[in-house]
């Protein structure tokens, strides 16, 4: 890997934001969920742990500052409980998703690659969550 460009930091830093969105998001979720729902939750609040300490590790190691994570974050609706935590688990994980596609389009084939994995890991928790995995997620639908 070489000097990235403008774009391809650009997209890791939206990934990491993404990413710092969706432990916030996680912490939410969790406390409204028992059982293997709330074990699911914590499973992925520690995904996204990593993957957000990985992509601060990516972008210090290229030379660019990592965007800090915001002190608290608007969710997209409220979460009164075990049906909207579920539903926010999957809308954070269509969220990390679309912003892993922006890594996925950038010229650097092992930024391409690292993209499709986290892609690929975060659509899988979508769908486990009841999330509707999209084929091309963050593309507009076509009329057909």
């Amino acid at each position: 890997m070489g000097t990235p460009s403008p774009t391809a930091l650009a997209a890791l830093q939206g990934a990491l934001a993404a990413e710092h969105a969706a432990v916030y998001g996680y912490g939410v979720a969790g406390a409204m969920l028992t059982g293997r729902q709330q074990a699911a939750a914590r499973a992925g609040w520690l995904a996204h742990q990593l993957a957000r300490d990985t992509l601060e590790a990516l972008l210090t190691r290229l030379g660019a500052t990592p965007v800090a994570a915001s002190a608290a974050y608007r969710l997209p609706f409220a979460v009164t409980g075990r049906t909207s935590a579920a539903r926010l688990a999957a809308a954070l994980e269509d969220g990390v998703t679309r912003a892993y596609l922006g890594v996925v389009a950038v010229n650097d084939a092992s930024l391409r690659s690292f993209g499709a994995q986290a892609m690929q890991a975060a659509a899988g928790r979508a769908h486990a969550w009841g999330g509707k995995t999209e084929a091309f997620p963050g593309m507009p639908a076509t009329q057909g």
